[in-house]
């Protein structure tokens, strides 16, 4: 049998390979989110490579923004090589959405009661400092990782 066989088993490598495929066609938007959910189940329910293959099989390989000619960018699109990266936005909002309601107890209390130490920032600041580092650490794998 023939390393390329539909009927070798796939391995763990196999299956998160083809997890960030389906993310990123999900990212792109071809897929919506059930859709994903349910490939997704499938991908790690896969136990040969045949099976794997087929839940990509009417999704196209490549990003056909990827191929020279056929399709002319659209005005304000991202430029090559900067992604939001899902994994990240939930965080970033939840850092957002948590120093917002700090503010806003921080200002409620400066406003009724005068002067008040801006406590606040010791919320912002530190926790705003490590998720810097790790989209960092995150855009800089994601830049030494293969698109395919």
């Amino acid at each position: 049998m023939s390393e390329s066989s539909p009927e070798i088993r796939a391995s763990d490598a196999d299956r998160d390979r083809m997890a960030k495929r389906l993310q990123e066609h999900f990212a792109q938007g071809r897929l919506d989110g059930d859709e994903f959910n349910a490939r997704m189940e499938t991908a790690y329910r896969a136990r040969t490579r045949g099976e794997l293959e087929r839940v990509t099989e009417d999704l196209p390989e490549r990003d056909l923004a990827d191929l020279p000619g056929l399709v002319a960018s659209a005005p304000g699109q991202r430029p090559r090589g900067v992604t939001r990266d899902p994994a990240l936005v939930i965080p970033w909002l939840t850092w957002g959405g948590v120093n917002t309601l700090c503010f806003l107890i921080w200002l409620i209390v400066y406003l009724t009661n005068g002067a008040s130490y801006p406590w606040f920032l010791w919320v912002l600041g530190p926790w705003g400092v490590v998720m810097l580092f790790v989209t960092l650490g995150v855009v800089a794998l994601n830049r030494g990782q293969d698109p395919n």
